[in-house]
């Protein structure tokens, strides 16, 4: 137990921190990625083709390759992107994106095509009757989103959201090849500094699975509240 202890003489205190990263990168790629996925979802469920084709093309692509892929090339290639349309703005300084913010577009970019699927099949589940006579009504399109649609969206979404933030939070493990110090990083490095690596990786899962735990059961209470006074079939 004398390695798992805080202070000096143990790494009680550096997991901790690095499980606090964990749960930022985690609450910033999902937010980042249910932005990404709602303007996916309006892509997807436009009239112009050439829309619906954009967002086919980004959660194909995206579902289909490898989370680590992704990361690889933020990694490398995220700094001449910026750099390039720097340049095209007048600015010719050097600009270094750091491993958290490539870590958060890396994780947000995954959890974005599957946030956009999750949303767009929430609008789909509307019943079309309610829409129609929101217009017969003469209501606006932004009264209709706000009272018809956002709040059955997120009612109906939540499920499929809970999903994806578990999946976004494992995700973050991949980010550890940045060399951000997060729960498998810190793991790694206690492991090979104490040469302890089952206790140092069996604490990571118990990590992982304490933090899945609380989040499911807090998006089990979210989705109670959201259902309050829906009749069930």
């Amino acid at each position: 137990m004398d390695l798992l202890s805080f202070g000096d003489g143990g790494w009680g205190d550096e997991m901790a921190v690095a499980t606090l990263m964990t749960i930022a990168v985690s609450v910033s790629s999902f937010f980042l990625g249910l932005v990404i996925g709602a303007g996916g979802a309006a892509l997807k469920l436009s009239d112009w083709m050439v829309n619906r084709a954009i967002g086919d093309a980004y959660t194909t692509v995206v579902r289909g390759v490898p989370e680590l892929l992704i990361l690889y090339l933020l990694f490398f290639g995220g700094n001449g992107a910026v750099m390039f349309v720097a340049r095209v703005f007048g600015h010719d300084g050097y600009i270094e994106l750091n491993a958290f913010t490539i870590g958060t577009i890396a994780i947000g970019v995954v959890s974005g095509a599957y946030s956009t699927e999750v949303l767009r099949g929430a609008v789909l589940a509307i019943p079309r009757g309610q829409i129609e006579a929101a217009r017969a009504s003469g209501m606006s399109d932004w009264l209709l989103f706000r009272r018809i649609m956002a709040p059955q969206v997120l009612r109906l979404a939540l499920p499929g959201l809970g999903n994806v933030w578990q999946l976004t939070l494992k995700d973050t493990a991949l980010i550890s090849v940045t060399g951000l110090v997060e729960i498998m990083r810190q793991a790694s490095i206690a492991s090979g500094s104490t040469r302890q690596p089952f206790v140092f990786y069996l604490l990571a899962a118990v990590a992982y699975l304490v933090l899945t735990t609380f989040s499911n059961l807090g998006f089990q209470r979210s989705e109670r509240w959201a259902n309050r006074g829906v009749r069930r079939a």
